[in-house]
């Protein structure tokens, strides 16, 4: 037992701490943006299409960001990276209280990518950073156990939006507000914007604390086993990972992840709706049920990772999530509701598994194969307008249509890594 390596350095458990809230930190703020497209839908009087912008603006940044980011890390240290996400993200929430004053759509998504922005740039240096916190022998133990706290997050989200958001919407619906006095319709989306607001702010003043704390707390630059040179060979390092098939069709097997799971949170209200009727916060429910499986079903498939090799559970699990949005698709009742549900179940497993079958054996390549990686989140921007423009187009229950297809491309690159895995296994 006295020989049994410490799970993190001594005098590094407080920044590990620290580190862990970020983590829940970044599933709290995705998911307490996953309703605001119902709601600014509602807010604006605008189309699905339109609100799903938000979306877009959110997923976007966390593509754009991402390389900076570890040109960061690399250059300086994972406590700047992680500093610098802070402060952006602050003050992304921050904006939140100017934007519920000037009552502009463009302003939100002003706020919402500056915000997004600040949790790429944490994000892609948290992930290392924790790892580099103790001794490589446990660094996928401390880094899993840091990674269980994310879907923590994510069910605060859910919760803070259902409490403090969508009950606070007006009932009215586009027709009545159309025909509200413009200073009705004023006062009304006053009420609502500043019931948006009011979460994001306090969110910002989280992460402030969080920030000086981090700022206060002397940290080792490094460990030594990922002390790297400020000189960044940034082509070479691009060639080498296109060339890498598996690198490279893990990348779109995550960018297809990310998009079934933000297109299956994002429109589950406007499924609900469609469904079985009611409001929001009704609907809501059902999506904080959502998070609540995807919460056990995360530990769950660790678990069964004892038993079942990852690749063939991933490949299960996808194939699983194609039936049920189909299903959904086709049957718009409380079961169909049930079905979506239940896609989070297997999303659970789905981005930490993707996210280590593609970075193994790259080597010195794997700081910008993360990096990588993370822009691969894009797929939450761009998939959720295709189903937005499918919800206006055929309703909300066909566009489920579109997570469905979404769920095949990560069940193909499963089958993928199953097959290599043989042929290889089969050369030796």
């Amino acid at each position: 037992m006295a020989n049994k390596p410490r799970l993190v350095y001594k005098g590094m458990w407080l920044p590990f701490v620290l580190l862990v809230v970020c983590f829940a930190a970044w599933g709290i703020a995705a998911n307490m943006t996953d309703p605001l497209v119902q709601v600014f839908s509602r807010i604006f009087s605008m189309s699905t299409l339109q609100a799903s912008f938000v979306q877009f603006a959110y997923y976007g940044a966390y593509f754009l960001l991402a390389l900076p980011a570890a040109f960061i890390n690399r250059r300086f240290t994972y406590k700047t990276g992680v500093l610098t996400g802070l402060g952006l993200a602050t003050l992304g929430a921050f904006l939140f209280y100017p934007a519920s004053i000037a009552m502009t759509y463009g302003f939100f998504l002003v706020a919402l990518f500056c915000l997004a922005g600040g949790l790429s740039i944490l994000e892609t240096s948290a992930n290392p950073f924790v790892i580099s916190m103790g001794p490589e022998g446990n660094a996928t133990r401390r880094l899993n156990l840091a990674q269980a706290f994310n879907p923590v997050g994510t069910n605060i989200g859910v919760l803070l939006s259902a409490s403090f958001i969508l009950p606070n919407l007006n009932p009215a619906t586009d027709a009545q507000r159309a025909l509200m006095l413009p200073s009705q319709l004023t006062e009304i989306r006053e009420q609502e914007l500043a019931a948006v607001m009011g979460p994001y702010v306090a969110f910002a003043f989280v992460l402030l604390i969080i920030w000086v704390l981090i700022a206060l707390k002397p940290m080792p630059a490094r460990d030594e086993t990922t002390r790297i040179s400020p000189r960044v060979h940034f082509r070479p390092t691009v060639k080498r990972l296109l060339k890498n098939r598996h690198y490279a069709f893990g990348v779109v097997a995550q960018f297809f992840n990310v998009a079934a799971q933000t297109c299956t949170w994002t429109f589950t209200i406007q499924y609900v709706l469609g469904a079985i009727g009611g409001d929001e916060a009704g609907a809501g429910r059902y999506l904080q049920i959502s998070l609540i499986v995807f919460l056990v079903a995360r530990f769950a498939m660790v678990g069964l990772m004892g038993f079942i090799r990852p690749s063939l559970l991933l490949t299960m699990m996808a194939a699983i999530g194609v039936a049920l949005a189909l299903f959904a698709a086709g049957v718009p009742s409380i079961m169909g509701v049930w079905a979506v549900v239940a896609l989070s179940a297997c999303l659970s497993l789905m981005f930490p598994t993707i996210y280590g079958i593609a970075l193994q054996g790259l080597g010195e390549d794997t700081k910008f194969g993360a990096a990588g990686l993370v822009m691969a989140i894009a797929g939450g921007a761009i998939m959720p307008m295709i189903h937005a423009a499918t919800v206006d187009a055929y309703g909300p229950a066909i566009a489920f249509i579109v997570p469905g297809l979404c769920f095949a491309m990560v069940m193909i690159y499963g089958a993928f890594d199953l097959v290599s895995n043989r042929k290889s296994a089969a050369m030796r």
